[in-house]
């Protein structure tokens, strides 16, 4: 049964505007029960393991080791405890789409029946798009699986705005005239045209995001296009309804949602992910967006992991990501303009020894200035540093308090950003850069763990 914009159930309150960077798990515990309309999850697909690790995070790789351990039995109990608390906070009126693949749809599908019940599952919806996936020894594989479940009997489904054109050969086959004021798609004698459209089926041949998409597309690999998210919101909320996105990553749903007029929560594990949701929904108009479990303090930035710490300082400065997470040379990104290269060290105390192998890296890299960014720096540093700089190379020392307490200052001094108003940088911040030929997540363990890397084969 649907229901009425005016027919909405009281329910508790929860923040929107925001975005957490946490485990989508602990978060979800913390809301209120029934508290949003509509929650849209594209969760890590049980397939290509290359596409697990997207920033190279240290949570995703922790998060990676928790998942993948124990096979599909595991993965779907990793997920099974999620969408309980997804179904505790969804409102009796609200919707669940679970974004998936062929190789864990199956048993994600049993799983869904057990938390929700089947008598709440309403489509299975078929996203088919052009592209990769044909094979000489199988059909195309050229499509992904939406389920939709709704809390109870009775949920928002709003037809008209997502009505479809028409096919050629339909049109062809009608009267020249017809009643405007007819509102349903079938008449006794065949089918008659809605002048709104079509009524959607559960086939939607929605194209993906292509390398000319430059508007849309991020570089994100798993980034899913907004048309795709914008029949799901519109269809299934009212303007001023709540959209979850649990696994966020790029933030497709929550720009949709933006747009739409519907309030929002984001939560992806990753810092460099909520990063760049906040950047993206800038762009579209969303000014005062939260951000929540980001660190803040320099005790916060000590604790984490070398791939936060890294993936913090880039973005914090307005940088672009080295491509490569070891053996880089002693640069670990650069300078959005100029493309100067920084080296970032978590540690305190630098001394003379880094400063002369990066006047190395800077060299190498044709360049006159570089700069290099830590807790702090030893007398040796800044001696070396003012060596350096009588022969011509400028090297300059940056710490992390000056990140975090004089962060205009440093984007202007490193050429990332010009002197503003509102949110410093966000109009020319450049999205990070991901590596086309990034190391699997199982690479990115073995580096974690300090272990060396495989040989090259």
């Amino acid at each position: 049964m649907m229901r009425s914009p005016a027919d909405r159930l009281p329910s508790e309150s929860v923040d929107t505007g925001v975005i957490y960077c946490d485990d989508n798990l602990s978060r979800l515990a913390q809301f209120p029960r029934e508290s949003v309309d509509l929650i849209y999850l594209d969760p890590p697909f049980f397939s290509n393991r290359q596409y697990e690790v997207i920033w190279g995070d240290e949570a995703e790789v922790r998060s990676f080791e928790d998942r993948w351990e124990g096979g599909i039995y595991h993965y779907v109990e990793w997920m099974k405890e999620r969408v309980f608390e997804m179904n505790r906070v969804l409102k009796p009126t609200g919707s669940l789409y679970l974004h998936c693949d062929w190789h864990a749809s199956h048993y994600l599908k049993v799983m869904l029946d057990e938390v929700f019940g089947d008598d709440r599952f309403q489509n299975e919806l078929v996203w088919w798009y052009r592209g990769g996936g044909v094979s000489p020894r199988r059909f195309g594989r050229r499509h992904d699986t939406i389920f939709w479940y709704t809390k109870s009997g009775k949920w928002t489904f709003n037809v008209d705005p997502v009505r479809t054109a028409y096919s050629p050969s339909v049109m062809e086959s009608l009267p020249s005239r017809y009643d405007k004021s007819y509102r349903g798609d079938r008449v006794y004698s065949g089918y008659r045209p809605n002048p709104l459209g079509k009524h959607p089926d559960d086939v939607w041949p929605i194209q993906p995001l292509m390398p000319s998409d430059t508007k849309e597309r991020l570089g994100y690999p798993t980034q899913k296009p907004e048309a795709l998210l914008d029949v799901i919101v519109q269809a299934s909320t009212n303007p001023g309804d709540i959209v979850l996105d649990p696994f966020a990553g790029c933030g497709t749903a929550v720009v949709v949602a933006h747009r739409r007029k519907r309030q929002w929560i984001g939560i992806d594990i990753s810092p460099t992910a909520c990063n760049l949701m906040r950047r993206r929904l800038h762009k579209v108009g969303a000014l005062d967006v939260r951000l929540v479990g980001m660190p803040t303090t320099l005790a916060d930035l000590h604790a984490l992991k070398p791939f936060e710490f890294q993936n913090w300082v880039v973005d914090r400065i307005n940088g672009i990501q080295s491509n490569r997470k070891s053996g880089d040379m002693g640069v670990d990104g650069h300078t959005f303009f100029l493309h100067e290269p920084v080296q970032i060290k978590q540690s305190d105390s630098i001394g003379r020894n880094v400063i002369d192998n990066f006047e190395t890296a800077v060299k190498r890299d044709g360049k006159k200035r570089g700069f290099v960014i830590a807790f702090s720096f030893g007398r040796g540093a800044h001696e070396e540093a003012a060596r350096v700089r009588r022969e011509g190379l400028d090297i300059q020392l940056v710490t992390v308090a000056d990140l975090l307490d004089r962060l205009d200052e440093v984007q202007v001094r490193m050429g990332t950003t010009s002197p503003s108003g509102h949110l410093p940088g966000l109009e020319v911040l450049p999205m990070p850069e991901i590596d086309s030929k990034r190391r699997s997540a199982d690479e990115l363990i073995r580096s974690a763990k300090g272990a060396p890397p495989e040989p090259e084969r």
